[in-house]
């Protein structure tokens, strides 16, 4: 396996906090008016955490590649949970009928490492679908925990 296999998410993920916070950036702003029930707990603080977490997820990643083989199941959630953040930018661009910062980066990169790399860990035989799904599961479920911690904030 080709070690840059496991850098591309962390590649990804800069390109995509760039997006949200540097150029053009405004994420905290756009996230407070796309969800304004939860704007108390969209913060910079809780964006800083997750995205330091996020950041360091994906650059052990990369670190350790395919040395180790729990990085296979880190690289599926990892890549299922960047896609799964892709659909919230597009959905929100769409409701909101406005710019989402993070969109562009989530569906021209998330989107495709997601499948692409689902499909080449599968036909190279080094997942199985039931492996593959049960990653799948856990990585899109960020964004449904991701809420309950915004609202669990408020209350």
């Amino acid at each position: 396996m080709d070690r840059i296999v496991f850098w591309l998410p962390f590649i990804a993920v800069v390109l995509h906090v760039v997006e949200e916070f540097v150029w053009p950036g405004g994420f905290l702003a756009w996230h407070r008016s796309y969800r304004p029930s939860l704007a108390a707990s969209i913060t910079p603080r809780f964006a800083l955490i997750g995205n330091t977490v996020l950041l360091g997820a994906a650059f052990v990643l990369g670190w350790y590649g395919p040395d180790a083989s729990r990085d296979l199941s880190l690289w599926l959630v990892l890549a299922a949970l960047l896609a799964g953040n892709a659909v919230f930018h597009l959905v929100g661009l769409l409701r909101m009928r406005r710019y989402s910062p993070g969109v562009v980066t989530g569906v021209l990169l998330y989107v495709p490492l997601c499948i692409w790399g689902y499909a080449h860990f599968i036909d190279n035989g080094e997942a199985t679908w039931r492996f593959a799904l049960s990653s799948f599961a856990v990585g899109v479920s960020y964004q449904f925990v991701s809420m309950v911690l915004h609202r669990t904030r408020i209350a």
